[in-house]
């Protein structure tokens, strides 16, 4: 009953405020959930913009709203913005799905640099989680598109994460931070401190994550969720230096380590006594020229070299099994940008540049009998030595005309790819993608416009598709070294309202997806007890649904949100729904300000998800028939006196037992999160 209510508000929300509203365009007051629709955003054109303006679905969630909320995680981060499903395998994971798509069909971005690299595989993954949520200062996502600007995978769309920015100050200036976490249930114990330096000419932020996570104790049936827990510890440093008045260099360095992070599921479902992630890493280095230039429609150049190193040692052994597994991969990423911002100061804004990834993979594997302490090496998930190449050139632009904004772009993208399996023997790739994109919005009057937008993606075979040869999830893979590319056409419309006191926006798409690579079963063969899987380009699917969110702003101390989001995915090819697609979701909030105290009161809800790929009812995650619908609620109160500032948050009030569909672990029971912050 009360999923159905909270549905049926969510669905009438944007019409309970039309009639006698200002049609007056109005700065959005300085309240958490109107933050999420921050004006400037930089993902959907690679260069600043007004959202209002933007032609394409693309949402902001800042640091405070992710403090005050005391969202855990990166992923988790996400379960605020509208349109963002996520998926969690294990406690230490968390995979956002946008418009039905998540794993490699999602691109995932740090600063502008690609997270998502070769070995980056489909389906759920854990990989945004290789980010430390207090190192964030803002996350986009771009619903839709993608791959015009960034480059392969954005199928579904792109998100990004933005550390925070340097300031230059003419008087020196020096800060400090330290934060400590705790919840009910030793759920998580965290600590973030940090140092912050701005000058003229040079400006640092560096800080240390430490963070220990117990076992999940579930609603009221579920009880204590073990082994869930895992800990982690994170550095990083931003600085700047300014080189002239006009030239700025930027160096940055981020170090995320994960221990003991278990996969609940296979512990408890497929009879192991050990199936954990121990260690898993990320290291990003990177540098960043800026230069401004101002010279003809020249305005500025950009220049990025990243390095990018990422770790994952698993261990696996099953019940009255005498031998442990261990496979270790490492992936290491070079990158390198040019990028020109180009204008004519009228009408037109652009850019254009090129890109360049390299990825070097280290793939091993172990077994270890413990008896005998005999040690046997064998390959890899991956083939050892494998290489992807990436080359790409682009153009991004955007033409403001008085009533009429249009915006279009084109990339190039050329891939080697070389695996040598030991089998097999060498096979050398050598796939490309033209894609474009192009949007056309009128501004109806200044409180609305109206567009429409078709964005063409691409994802490029990587060495996840063409060479993993082991357990992955609930199947055994094989390699196949003859894939093409993925694509999709994606068409759309939206409408986008903003006043005084009401802001909305409302969009309906179609996502045609052509050469998809899936996991086809082979009739009959098991390998070490798990069904037989082998990739190919075989299936044509499109998925369609419809977004909408709305905040109501009676007077500055009061919002009320709602959002609501629809997906619909068919395989065509197979005649089945496509796979994990999520139901219908959304989230209700109200939220209340008085000078230095915030309280903030939510309902995220879910319905019933029955319509099942058979790849679907064969993952032992999802409950037969499907997973069930729910809704849970949410408190959370916030003060901030001087350089203190204390959260408090209950969590899941009712106890609810509940699941994402597809996760492989129920989320936290009624628990409470406690956050005290002293800055300087």
């Amino acid at each position: 009953m009360v999923r159905k209510f909270c549905l049926i508000v969510f669905l009438f929300f944007p019409f309970a405020f039309l009639s006698g509203q200002d049609n007056d365009l109005y700065p959005l007051p300085d309240t958490l959930l109107s933050r999420t629709l921050n004006e400037v955003v930089v993902t959907a054109n690679r260069f600043t913009s007004l959202r209002i303006n933007t032609p394409e679905p693309v949402r902001v969630t800042g640091e405070r709203t992710i403090r005050e909320n005391q969202l855990r995680t990166a992923p988790e981060a996400l379960s605020v913005t509208p349109g963002v499903f996520i998926q969690k395998t294990s406690h230490g994971g968390g995979s956002p799905f946008i418009r039905g798509l998540t794993g490699n069909q999602t691109l995932l971005l740090i600063d502008g640099i690609r997270l998502s690299n070769s070995t980056m595989r489909y389906g759920p993954n854990q990989y945004f989680n290789t980010i430390d949520v207090f190192s964030i200062e803002k996350m986009e996502v771009l619903r839709g598109s993608g791959s015009v600007q960034y480059g392969s995978d954005a199928l579904g769309g792109t998100i990004q994460a933005f550390t925070y920015d340097l300031e230059m100050t003419g008087k020196p200036q020096w800060g400090s931070e330290i934060l400590a976490r705790a919840a009910t249930h030793n759920m998580e114990q965290s600590v973030r401190t940090g140092l912050n330096h701005n000058s003229k000419n040079i400006s640092f932020r560096t800080g240390v994550t430490w963070r220990k996570f117990g076992d999940i104790r579930g609603g009221d049936t579920t009880g204590v969720q073990s082994p869930t827990g895992y800990r982690e510890l994170d550095y990083d440093l931003k600085a700047g230096i300014k080189l002239s008045s006009k030239a700025l260099l930027t160096l940055a360095y981020q170090d995320v380590s994960q221990s003991d992070v278990p996969v609940y599921h296979k512990v408890v479902l497929e009879d192991y006594v050990i199936n954990e992630t121990d260690p898993q890493k990320r290291k990003l280095a990177y540098l960043r020229l800026n230069r401004e230039i101002n010279s003809g429609i020249l305005k500025s150049a950009t220049m990025t070299a990243s390095w990018q190193h990422t770790v994952e040692n698993r261990a696996m052994q099953k019940n009255n099994s005498d031998i442990l597994r261990m496979e270790n991969d490492r992936v290491r990423s070079l990158g390198f940008s040019a990028e020109a911002a180009l204008t004519n100061k009228k009408a037109w804004s652009g850019s254009i540049g090129v890109e360049a990834y390299d990825d070097y993979v280290n793939s091993s594997r172990t077994d270890t009998d413990i008896t005998t302490e005999a040690v046997t090496e064998k390959r890899g998930l991956y083939p050892d030595g494998s290489t992807m190449n990436s080359l790409a050139a682009f153009t991004v632009n955007t033409f403001d005309f008085e009533k009429w904004i249009l915006s279009a772009g084109a990339r190039f993208n050329a891939f080697i790819i070389k695996v040598d399996d030991e089998t097999l023997g060498e096979t050398r790739l050598t796939p490309s993608a033209l894609v474009g994109n192009i949007a056309i919005l009128r501004k109806l009057n200044k409180i609305s416009n109206l567009f429409v937008s078709l964005n063409s993606g691409f994802r490029a075979p990587n060495i996840d598709d063409l060479g993993t040869l082991g357990i992955v999830d609930f199947r055994y893979e094989t390699p196949d070294f003859n894939l093409k590319p993925e694509s999709s056409l994606q068409y759309q419309a939206g409408y986008k309202y903003q006043t005084r006191k009401l802001r909305g926006e409302l969009y309906v798409y179609r996502n045609e997806l052509y050469n998809l690579i899936v996991r086809n079963r082979v009739e009959d063969q098991f390998v070490e007890g798990y069904p037989l899987y082998r990739k190919e380009n075989s299936d044509r699917a499109y998925i369609l649904g419809a977004e909408t969110s709305w905040d109501f702003n009676p007077d500055p101390s009061w919002n009320f949100h709602g959002d609501i989001t629809w997906t619909y995915g068919q395989n065509i090819t197979k005649n089945e729904p496509v796979r994990r697609i999520p139901p219908l979701f959304g989230r209700l909030a109200s939220e209340y300000r008085y000078k230095n105290l915030l309280l903030n009161v939510e309902c995220l809800v879910a319905s019933k998800q029955e319509r099942l790929a058979q790849g679907d009812m064969d993952d032992n995650r999802i409950p037969e028939g499907g997973t069930p619908g729910w809704s849970i609620f949410n408190i959370n109160g916030s003060y901030n006196w001087r350089y203190l500032t204390v959260d408090l948050s209950v969590k899941n009030i009712l106890n609810t037992d509940y699941r994402y569909h597809g996760s492989g672990v129920n989320g936290c029971g009624r628990s409470m999160f406690l956050t005290v912050a002293i800055s300087m």
